[in-house]
């Protein structure tokens, strides 16, 4: 065997001995700094808010997203969650786009400079770039937008969908509930929604029936006055 060929199979076998070896950061710090390894805009990081934003500026945009869509399910909320998590890293963009731009004008500072303590910190952070690899930041930043507009649009899609199918099951139910109490009501027997599986309450049932009754009501007069004039092309 010649020496080029035991130099190589001797690296070789140093770096799976090293791979082997290697179990990461070992130190509080070092396993700190590398949980966070992609908080420098945040947009790929685990956890939805920075360290340096306002966790209760966080629950009130959480807070709106859930008055919005009134979750009703374990499911709905997730996805609920996501719609917010997504939308809070979507209005991060043209921050660090802006803190991008304004760094890019300012003056650049000595490599061992240091901020004075008047000079608040930008927030979210974002490391200063070179004038040669700003585009490249920017082009980066508008590729994480289009990522989260698509994931936002999806959730989106598919709460509405679980949202709709359950306003649809509910709406048939309460009025087959209707239509037994009023059954019910007719022969004067006595009737508990429960007591056949409905999870409303009986005064929901109620002016479900009351409602229903009203509608087609309306819509006999409807027939009786607006019938001739169905088509909307022959009513002149």
């Amino acid at each position: 065997m010649s020496a080029t060929a035991t130099v190589e199979i001797n690296r070789a076998e140093i770096n799976r001995s090293n791979a082997r070896n290697s179990t990461g950061p070992r130190s509080d710090a070092g396993k700190q700094r590398s949980s966070q390894n992609a908080l420098s805009h945040g947009l790929t990081a685990r956890t939805a808010v920075l360290p340096s934003e306002d966790p209760a500026a966080y629950e009130l945009h959480c807070r709106q997203f859930h008055n919005e869509y009134q979750p009703a399910s374990p499911t709905e909320t997730q996805l609920v969650q996501e719609l917010a998590d997504t939308s809070w890293r979507l209005n991060r963009i043209p921050i660090l786009e802006a803190a991008l731009l304004a760094q890019d004008c300012s003056p650049a500072r000595e490599q061992g400079d240091t901020p004075s303590p008047e000079s608040p910190a930008p927030s979210p952070r974002f490391e200063v770039p070179s004038p040669q690899s700003l585009v490249p930041a920017l082009a980066a930043l508008g590729l994480h937008g289009h990522r989260l507009s698509r994931q936002f649009q999806k959730t989106l899609d598919q709460l509405r969908e679980i949202q709709s199918d359950r306003r649809k099951r509910q709406r048939r139910d309460l009025k087959d509930a209707a239509a037994m109490l009023e059954h019910h009501k007719h022969k004067g027997i006595p009737w508990e929604p429960a007591d056949h599986g409905f999870v409303f309450s009986k005064d929901q049932v109620e002016r479900a029936a009351q409602r229903m009754l009203r509608q087609k009501e309306a819509g006999h007069i409807e027939h009786v006055l607006f019938g001739s004039y169905a088509n909307p092309t022959n009513a002149y």
